[in-house]
């Protein structure tokens, strides 16, 4: 029985299963590594001062969150905070034309590093994001950006996969196996942290 499973099985009502899973939110988020984040921050701010680009990627939900990271960390921050040079954020994941030509023409696992093999120059850093942290695309892709001596962020779950050990930061949210919610919910949190301080700072 996985936690979802155990805090339904728990609650007599919705109200109960709602603060249960606030709750176990709440506990994993206290085990997250802070000095993580504050490191990926400052990859951040060392991509925008050197006028490098922050690729982000993901599947499925994961695709989701690299898309509203991207909004967030370039258009919001530019929006809202103090300075007029932005960062500059993109999602790999946003042009389906190109997704779906790689895929049919190459195979999915070559859809980031396709794209990557264009866009990507010296100093530029990737945003891995994969609750299992074995997708072969988003391996494929942060193995290729080392491989050019690039810096990878992984925002992973489970007990990490691959991704865990090419990554130069990891952000690990610690869940059993196939517990997708949580942490994508972690992940998107994450995203907000970042960007409101971003917006706060800059």
């Amino acid at each position: 029985m996985n936690n979802i499973d155990r805090l339904f099985s728990e609650a007599d009502c919705f109200k109960k299963f709602a603060n249960g899973y606030f709750e176990y939110l709440f506990n994993l988020l206290k085990q997250i590594e802070i000095s993580a984040i504050e490191t990926f921050v400052k990859e951040l701010e060392d991509a925008r001062t050197n006028d490098n680009t922050i690729f982000l990627a993901g599947n499925g939900g994961s695709a989701a969150t690299a898309s509203h990271m991207a909004n967030d960390i370039g258009i919001d921050v530019l929006k809202k905070g103090k300075s007029e040079k932005p960062f500059r954020v993109f999602a790999l994941t946003d042009n389906v034309s190109v997704l779906s030509a790689i895929a049919n023409d190459d195979g999915y696992d070559n859809v980031f590093i396709n794209q990557l093999k264009i866009h990507y120059r010296d100093g530029d850093k990737l945003v891995a994001i994969s609750a299992s942290g074995t997708s072969a695309n988003i391996v494929a892709a942060a193995e290729w950006v080392k491989n050019r001596r690039g810096k990878v962020i992984g925002l992973i779950g489970f007990d990490g996969g691959r991704l865990k050990g090419i990554c130069d930061v990891v952000i690990h949210v610690k869940t059993p196996e196939g517990e997708y919610g949580p942490v994508e919910d972690i992940h998107m949190i994450i995203d907000h942290l970042i960007s409101n301080w971003l917006i706060c700072k800059v």
